[in-house]
């Protein structure tokens, strides 16, 4: 650090007040460590700071001040969007473990077989209703047939994969 000779009027009055700058720093973040790196961070600011100041302990506290509040609000907004580490391993991520995952995708493959055996209005009419969430008035108007046929074809389709032992757990 240089003299007080060598410093403007700004940085000569917060150098001789640095311990009083910190203490109010530290009131608003409840910090020591961090009111010295706010002290730290205000003498730079006034450090680069060219114009004239006609009460510079009063600039240096209101420098100080808001540097202290910038920071508490930053600290808060952190802890609103990030969580620690080790708080994420526990989060589930949905996929489950990579043997249920492959378990599932064989059992979709297999239904995906049986819904090729099926005709093509019947497996159209079970992959809008359970896929799609279509009611059956909709698929018949769609497929140009009466609700009542929709009923039948979707109640097929689904006796065919009820039927195949390995597909029980899935319908």
């Amino acid at each position: 650090m240089t003299t007080s000779e060598e410093h403007s009027p700004v940085t000569a009055c917060f150098v001789t007040h640095r311990v009083a700058l910190c203490l109010a720093a530290q009131k608003v973040i409840e910090n020591r460590a961090l009111a010295e790196e706010i002290a730290q961070e205000a003498y730079l600011k006034l450090s680069e700071l060219k114009l004239e100041v006609k009460h510079p302990l009063a600039y240096c506290y209101q420098i100080v001040r808001n540097l202290a509040i910038d920071r508490k609000r930053r600290h808060r907004m952190e802890c609103l969007l990030f969580v620690a580490e080790e708080q994420g391993h526990d989060v589930a991520t949905g996929a489950g473990t990579p043997e249920q995952i492959a378990i599932a995708r064989q059992q979709l493959t297999l239904v995906m077989q049986l819904l090729d055996r099926l005709p093509e209005r019947v497996r159209q009419a079970y992959v809008l209703h359970r896929l799609d969430g279509l009611t059956q008035r909709d698929i018949g108007k769609l497929l140009g047939v009466s609700a009542a046929l929709v009923n039948f074809m979707i109640s097929e389709a689904a006796k065919l994969l009820q039927n195949h032992r390995a597909l029980r757990v899935i319908d």
